[in-house]
């Protein structure tokens, strides 16, 4: 038996892009993986095509900013399986799009002087509080078990080193949890638990756009690394490449 199928792997939003190629990868280096997305269906028919290709994965409904189903799904797994290795937090939204269309510039649109509080407060809760509440959820369970890595997928439009104006409510949402990441990480020092955010460039997904420059191969290749790090990998810091860069 391969040493990873002794450990079992959780990614949000994971029906397509780069959670489902995240699952994939996983996958494949033996890793037995929970697949999970808001819609039913449309995990379900993403989890079968990956199980009908040899992959070990399996698949349960899940909604970020829901606490009964972050709770629902605790209870899967402790259940099923009593321990949760690897958790990607990889669910989240652009909504600063909605305001681009029929406008002449990007920029002006998505400046802070243009940000709806409905969309700065639905994209913390999904990208910031969604991240905050799994961790806060299945940590103790990681530290039961001794054994953890938690990937937060961030963006350097959140990088405060370069920080720009536009897309308002995206920015501080990964800004934000970029601190999630750091919090947590002093949390757990010394419990063998691991938590990075991890930039994975701009990649060709549904969000992303088919004018990004990264294939989603190369998007989730750092993600799966940082998800994977022996124990003497980076803790608490910001990745891109495989390399530590600036918050």
């Amino acid at each position: 038996m391969k040493k990873q199928e002794n450990k079992i792997a959780l990614v949000t939003g994971s029906n397509r892009g780069l959670g489902r190629e995240a699952c994939r990868w996983l996958a494949l280096e033996g890793y037995p993986v929970i697949l999970t997305s808001r819609d039913k269906a449309k995990g379900q028919k993403a989890a079968d095509d990956l199980a009908n290709n040899g992959l070990k994965i399996y698949y349960h409904q899940l909604d970020v900013n829901d606490m009964q189903s972050i709770q629902t799904m605790y209870k899967y797994i402790e259940d099923t399986f009593g321990r949760l290795d690897i958790l990607i937090n990889n669910a989240g939204v652009f909504l600063d799009t909605q305001y681009v269309a029929n406008r002449e510039t990007v920029r002006d649109l998505t400046s802070p002087f243009e940000a709806k509080r409905n969309i700065l407060l639905q994209t913390f809760e999904i990208n910031t509080l969604g991240p905050f509440f799994m961790c806060q959820t299945f940590i103790p369970l990681m530290i039961k078990n001794g054994y953890g890595r938690i990937v937060n997928v961030s963006s350097s439009m959140g990088q405060l080193n370069t920080m720009e104006s536009g897309w308002t409510a995206y920015r501080i949402s990964k800004t934000a949890l970029n601190a999630v990441t750091r919090i947590f990480a002093h949390e757990v020092t010394g419990k063998n638990i691991l938590i990075n955010s991890v930039h994975p460039g701009w990649v060709k997904t549904d969000m992303g756009g088919p004018s990004a420059p990264r294939s989603i191969e190369e998007g989730v290749e750092t993600i799966v690394w940082a998800a994977t790090l022996p124990d003497a990998g980076p803790n608490g810091q910001f990745l891109r490449d495989k390399q530590v860069i600036e918050w």
